[in-house]
């Protein structure tokens, strides 16, 4: 009799749950980043590029999480690969410092 050894639990859906809040969070950077571009003191050509490059970090990190919501719903979901993991955090770090220069 085989047994198997991992009973992932309710891991997988915690995860699944914290991606979508991690997207729900860009989403609002990303809306707040255009908004300020339009109605923050002027239009400058900065504030129009941070936001403009805000948008499309955004798309990126989002094809990210929905890859990744996807394989979570699976029955026994892989570990997170390296590739997605840096893709994640690169576009968590260009959010930010896309977002100071909107502000700028």
């Amino acid at each position: 009799m085989t047994e198997d050894p991992r009973d992932p639990g309710l891991q997988p859906e915690r995860t699944r749950l914290a991606w979508r809040r991690t997207t729900l969070s860009c989403t609002v950077a990303a809306v707040l980043a255009a908004r300020q571009s339009v109605y923050g003191g002027g239009v400058t050509a900065a504030g129009s590029l941070g936001a403009g490059f805000s948008l499309l970090v955004w798309a990126a990190f989002l094809a990210v999480a929905q890859r990744r919501i996807a394989a979570l719903g699976r029955g026994r979901p892989r570990a997170l690969g390296a590739p997605a993991a840096v893709a994640a955090a690169g576009c968590t770090v260009a959010l930010a410092g896309f977002a100071v220069a909107v502000v700028l």
